[in-house]
């Protein structure tokens, strides 16, 4: 086993595989099917995991998606529950990851100061 690599994240990524899986084939409501999962933080002794997710692409406001989420964790518990072979499934916190959203505006700053020096 790698040297700082833990239970959790090895949990935490599978966790990820399967929320992923079951928001895009099974969530009957659309705008949970319009996140995608961008990590998942279990917590140390695996009773809590933070679910990142972006959204958007499908002109959805990451609020409106969040809450479709945090209505879909009961479900999601349960098709985990069938899924994964733990003792307890996690309790699911959902949060917004900015990280896209920071990445392309670094990269609309870059292009512009790409263009004023005469690069772009």
């Amino acid at each position: 086993m790698k040297k700082g690599y833990k239970r959790s994240d090895r949990v935490g990524e599978l966790l990820r595989q399967e929320i992923a899986q079951i928001l895009q084939r099974e969530a009957k409501d659309p705008l949970c099917r319009d996140a995608t999962v961008t990590e998942v933080v279990p917590s140390e002794d695996l009773r809590h995991a933070r679910v990142y997710f972006s959204a958007g692409l499908g002109g959805s406001a990451p609020e409106e998606v969040q809450k479709a989420l945090e209505r879909s964790a009961p479900f999601l518990r349960r098709e985990l529950k069938g899924r994964m072979d733990m003792r307890q499934v996690p309790e699911l916190t959902f949060h917004y990851d900015e990280s896209i959203d920071r990445g392309a505006k670094m990269d609309e700053l870059l292009t512009r100061i790409a263009k004023k020096e005469g690069r772009g």
